[in-house]
């Protein structure tokens, strides 16, 4: 199967100049990064076109360590949908170079269901997290350098600071470190650590920016800390904005590729969605629904996470509203939340199915909430049963759901045009209004518990001591109307790891709150939650090699 998966590759990557014909757009407007990529000009947005265009988003229940198909299925449904003669376009993520070397390997899809030309995509790609990362860490530079400035000293509180700098790599040791070290010349001694880049406030805010204007106006509007008398500080106090927006003047350009049958694919950002929003930028959806009648977009991790934050943060700030969820599931997944071993989820266990298939009923009870019609789709693996199928068919009957198999990854779109026809029938009738989950102007605590009470089934909310410093930190710098973007386990519906399926009497423990003020939001910390990976005992680079040919093994 690999071997016919290397040749289908090779035989099917076209020229990206003819994947952009598909979409009406001149080579000359491209902007070519080599033969098989290219950015595209946000001069291409076209607002009317994407009040006419329908958005569909691809979320899922919660997933195994290994993920549950998300990008596999957005790119094998937007495939089947070409197939069935509707234009529709993939809105993806970039991968993180963390995840590709770490537990989960490469992020572009699987088997016959893949975006081209992958080895580039899942490394450095037009190179947009490398400027993410370097515009952060301006800013880091900028701000330790008026420490110690006689000149222009901002009398910062180096205590107050909450900006650390990033790297897009899982590193645990680099999480909590101490800088400027070595004598007066070499800065001011105080502890910090690094973030992922995926975890950036930068890469957030590139991801919900409209324009160069926009997301300078963002980047003035990061908070940085406070002066020793109590004054708040943000990056404009520092006039680092103009420079950080240079730095991203090609990153915030969306990214067009394709997939292995030619449909096209549009990759741009990368936030997570356990830490961050986790979903693509609002100019790569919008330019998706500028170019094509259908997009099909993913949103990170469950339901409760990338979905929510999807409807609840990015659709409100660009003022999307999606004709239809699609929740991923798989039969693994579900016998894991049923209580088998993870090292046995790919054994026969319609015990375990039928016990997990509470967790999938949570997720579709969670996206009703948001009045969008949800769709599951059984992301297929080869030991699946018809037992299986059968169980997870029936469950979604009983709360009015359609489920449909997606055998993507073995036979490309030809393996979801059932689940294509449905979504479709269900986005061009469906006169249902998307409703966000709560009202921005509620107060945060409001918001917090909204969350946790209807998406997690949390029966209230702790907040230990940093995070109640947090609330009035935020309520006094007027900050209370921001919507909230809560980091939390992806593991589980609530903040306990281990607490699979659906779990029921609980509290969620908010240990502190960051304040993402030039994204837009502010974030919750739950549970354990940390904005740097560390590698696994077995990271996924072992299998990673190159050869004198420079062929690319392991990325898979």
């Amino acid at each position: 199967m690999k071997r016919d998966i290397e040749i289908a590759q090779e035989a099917a990557i076209k020229p990206i100049v003819e994947i952009a014909a598909t979409l009406n757009v001149p080579a000359d407007d491209l902007e070519l990064y080599g033969k098989y990529k290219a950015k595209l000009p946000l001069s291409l947005i076209d607002e009317n076109k994407v009040k006419k265009a329908k958005l569909i988003l691809v979320s899922a229940i919660s997933p195994t360590p290994a993920g549950e198909g998300k990008t596999t299925t957005s790119i094998g449904l937007a495939m089947a949908m070409n197939k069935i003669g509707k234009q529709t376009t993939v809105v993806l993520r970039e991968p993180s170079l963390g995840p590709v070397f770490g537990i989960k390997g490469g992020a572009t899809g699987g088997g016959f269901s893949q975006v081209l030309p992958m080895e580039d995509i899942n490394l450095h790609f037009t190179g947009d997290f490398s400027a993410v990362e370097k515009a952060h860490n301006l800013l880091a530079a900028l701000i330790d350098n008026n420490l110690q400035s006689k000149k222009h000293n901002l009398n910062l509180d180096p205590r107050t600071i909450a900006w650390k700098r990033v790297m897009d790599m899982n590193d645990r040791a680099l999480r909590n470190i101490v800088i400027g070290l070595g004598g007066t010349a070499n800065g001011v001694p105080r502890e910090t650590g690094f973030d992922i880049t995926a975890a950036s406030e930068i890469m957030a805010i590139l991801c919900l920016s409209k324009n160069i204007a926009d997301l300078k106006e963002k980047l003035g509007n990061i908070f940085v800390g406070f002066t020793f008398d109590g004054k708040a500080i943000y990056a404009r106090d520092l006039n680092a904005q103009g420079a950080m927006a240079t730095l991203l003047k090609d990153a915030i350009k969306p990214n067009l590729v394709q997939t292995l049958e030619g449909t096209p694919a549009i990759i741009h950002g990368g936030p997570f969605a356990n830490i961050a929003q986790g979903t693509n930028t609002v100019v790569a959806t919008k330019m998706g629904m500028s170019l094509s009648d259908y997009v099909v977009t993913e949103a990170g991790f469950g339901f409760d996470l990338g979905g929510e934050k999807f409807l609840d943060i990015k659709c409100k700030y660009a003022g999307l509203s999606p004709a239809v969820i699609v929740l991923v599931a798989t039969t693994r997944a579900l016998k894991y939340h049923g209580g088998a071993p993870l090292k046995e989820v790919g054994n026969s266990n319609i015990e375990a199915l039928k016990k997990g298939l509470e967790n999938l009923e949570k997720h579709i009870e969670n996206a009703k909430l948001f009045n969008v019609t949800p769709v599951v789709a059984i992301n297929k693996f080869t030991n699946d049963t018809p037992e299986d199928m059968a169980a997870i068919v029936e469950v979604c009957k009983r709360h009015g759901v359609m489920a449909y198999e997606a055998n993507v990854w073995a036979e490309g779109g030809n393996g979801a045009l059932e689940l294509a026809e449905a979504v479709v029938k269900i986005a061009d009738t469906s006169d249902a209004q998307f409703k966000p989950l709560y009202d921005w102007n509620e107060s945060i605590e409001k918001k917090i518990s909204t969350i946790a009470n209807s998406i997690y089934g949390a029966d209230g909310v702790d907040y230990q001591p940093k995070a109640k410093a947090a609330l009035k930190k935020i309520v006094s710098l007027g900050l209370e109307h921001l919507p909230v973007c809560v980091a939390k386990t992806q593991k589980s519906l609530s903040d306990n790891p281990n607490l699979l399926g659906r779990p029921k009497e609980f509290t969620i423990t908010v240990r502190d709150i960051e304040i993402a003020a030039g994204a837009g939001f502010v974030v919750p910390i739950t549970g354990e939650m940390m904005r740097m990976p560390g590698l696994p005992e077995e990271p996924a680079s072992n299998n990673i090699d190159i050869d004198n040919e420079s062929n690319i093994t392991g990325l898979f």
